[in-house]
C-alpha cells in the first residue's frame, strides 16, 4: 500500500491534484460549475478569512462524492485525557521532567490514536482563538471506521515510536519517526498503526505554521520549502454503516455518524493542505568561531503572534551536526527565558542530559524557570579538549517553544513525573577563585601587549 503513495513538493504551494482513476475531475477555468465532472460536489475548505490579504490567504476547493455536511447531528463524546483543565489546575514553576509515557499492550486494552491522546499542558482558549496545547499520544490499534478533526487549531504531529499511516481528505501519507506532519484546522483524518506507537503533538489555536524568515542567513538554509510533501488526491467510495466523525470543538469531543467514508475527495486544488517533512533534510546553521548562535537557528516551523518576531509556538530541532567553536562552553548554556520551553526526545541521548531524559519522555521549563546542563555535562564540557567533534549523532531532540505560559494538566501532574529531576543540578560545584583568571579567559584575551606590560 505504501508503494502507491505519491506526493507533491513545496511549502504553501498552489497545488492541483486529481485521482488518476478519474481523469479530468478538476473543473477547468472555474471553482464552482453548475455541474462538476463525474457528478461530484464542489466544497471549499477555508483556512483563513475570505478577506485575508492574498499573500496570507489559504483555502482549497474539494471535489467530492458527497458534501461533508451529510452526517447526523453531533453529540457529546468522551474525550478521555485530552482535557483543557489547565485553566483550573494549580500552577507549578518547577523544572519538570516526565519519564517515557506507557503504551498499553493490546492485552490491557485496545487503544487508537484518538483514544490515546492525553493533554500535558496548555495555555489560552480555542474559543478566543488564542493559545496552544501539547499532547502525548500512545496507541496500539488503527482507528478503523472513524475520522478525527479539530475545529480549534492546527496539529503538528511528531512520531517517536511506530509509523503513522494517515489518510486525509487530500490523500494519504506515511509518517515515520524523525518525520513530522501537519494536519491543519478542519481537515478530517484517520490514523492507522501496526503496533505500539507513541509520539508528541502540538496544537496552535491562533493561526497556521509557516517557515521562519531567514534574515541575514539569506535565501537558503534551515528547512527548505521543496522538502515539504503534500499528498496527491486519493479517494474511496465506500458505504459504511455507522462511520464515526469525531470533532474537537472548543476543547470538547463530539461524535456524528454517517453512512459513508469521508475520504471521498476525487480531486482538489488550493494552498490549504496537510503536509509532512523529514527532519534529516534540515540544513543546520551553527557557530564556527566562538560562542553560541541563538537556538532560533534550529527553527523548522513557526506560528507567529501579532507581535513581530514573537511566536505562539516554534518547532525547533537539535539535529546531528559539527561542534567547532573555540574558547566556548559548547553545550546549551544556563538560561532563564521569557518563553516556555517544552522538549521531547525522538531517539538517542540529548547532549546536555545524557541520563534521565529519555525517548518518549519530555521536559518543561516554564517562563523564567532556570535550566541548563546537568552537573556531569558541565564538568565534562568545561574540561574537554576543544577540537571539531560530531554532536548529537544518532539523536533527535526537539522543542516546542512558546511566548505563552504553559499550565500543566492534572493528568500530567500525576503521570510519569520524575520527582528527582531537580537533583541533576545539585552536584554543581563552586569554582569561584577570586583574583585568579581562568585559563580560558587568558586564551580569549591573548598575551598582554607591550603597552600593557609597561
Amino acid at each position: 500500500m505504501t508503494k502507491d503513495l505519491k506526493y507533491m513538493s513545496g511549502f504553501g504551494n498552489e497545488f492541483a491534484s486529481s485521482d488518476p482513476r478519474c481523469p479530468g475531475a478538476l473543473p477547468e477555468g472555474q471553482n464552482n460549475p453548475q455541474k462538476c465532472p463525474y457528478g461530484l460536489y464542489a466544497e471549499q475548505l477555508s483556512g483563513t478569512a475570505f478577506t485575508a490579504p492574498r499573500k496570507a490567504n489559504e483555502r482549497s476547493w474539494l471535489y467530492r462524492i458527497r458534501p461533508s455536511a451529510v452526517h447526523k447531528p453531533f453529540e457529546k463524546a468522551d474525550r478521555g485525557q485530552m482535557t483543557d483543565d489547565w485553566h483550573t489546575a494549580h500552577p507549578n514553576p518547577n523544572q519538570l521532567r516526565w519519564l517515557p509515557f506507557d503504551i498499553p499492550s493490546k492485552k490491557e486494552k485496545t487503544q487508537d490514536f484518538v483514544q490515546g491522546l492525553s493533554t500535558v499542558c496548555g495555555a489560552g482558549d480555542p474559543m478566543s482563538r488564542h493559545g496552544a496545547a501539547i499532547y502525548m499520544y500512545t496507541c496500539n490499534s488503527p482507528m478503523g471506521n472513524k475520522c478525527f478533526y479539530s475545529a480549534d487549531g492546527d496539529f503538528l504531529i511528531v512520531p517517536q515510536q511506530g509509523n503513522l499511516f494517515i489518510t486525509t481528505e487530500f490523500g494519504r501519507m506515511l509518517v515515520e519517526p524523525n518525520e513530522i506532519c501537519v494536519i491543519q484546522q478542519g481537515m478530517r483524518f484517520n490514523v492507522s498503526v501496526s503496533g505500539p506507537t507513541r509520539g508528541y503533538m502540538l496544537e496552535v489555536f491562533d493561526g497556521h505554521f509557516q517557515l521562519p524568515d531567514l534574515g541575514p542567513i539569506g535565501a537558503n538554509g534551515l528547512a527548505n520549502p521543496r522538502d515539504f510533501l503534500t499528498p496527491e488526491a486519493w479517494y474511496e467510495d465506500k458505504e459504511v454503516k455507522g462511520y464515526k466523525v469525531i470533532s474537537k470543538f472548543q476543547g470538547h469531543f463530539f461524535q456524528a455518524l454517517q453512512d459513508h467514508s469521508p475520504f471521498d475527495v476525487v480531486a482538489w486544488h488550493g494552498n490549504y493542505t496537510p503536509y509532512k517533512y523529514n527532519l534529516k533534510n534540515f540544513m543546520v546553521i551553527n557557530a564556527v568561531a566562538f560562542d553560541h548562535a541563538d537556538p532560533s537557528i534550529f527553527t523548522v516551523l513557526t506560528c507567529q503572534s501579532t507581535k513581530p518576531g514573537v511566536a505562539i509556538a516554534d518547532f525547533v530541532i537539535f539535529p546531528p551536526r559539527w561542534g567547532t567553536a573555540d574558547h566556548t562552553f559548547r553545550p546549551p548554556y544556563y538560561h532563564r527565558n521569557c518563553m516556555s520551553e517544552f522538549m521531547g526526545l525522538i531517539l538517542g541521548k540529548y547532549e546536555a542530559k545524557e541520563s534521565g531524559f529519555l525517548p518518549g519522555g519530555c521536559t518543561l521549563h516554564s517562563i523564567m524557570t532556570p535550566h541548563g546542563p546537568d552537573a556531569d555535562c558541565f564538568e565534562k564540557a568545561s574540561n574537554e579538549e576543544l577540537k571539531p567533534v560530531r554532536v548529537a549523532d544518532g539523536t533527535q531532540a526537539f522543542m516546542f517553544e512558546s511566548s505563552l505560559s504553559w499550565r500543566v494538566t492534572e493528568w500530567a501532574n500525576k503521570t510519569k513525573v520524575d520527582e528527582d529531576y531537580y537533583t541533576c543540578w545539585q552536584p554543581l560545584k563552586k569554582h569561584f577563585t577570586p583574583g585568579q583568571a581562568s585559563p580560558s579567559k587568558k586564551e580569549v584575551d591573548g598575551p598582554p601587549s607591550k603597552k600593557q606590560k609597561k
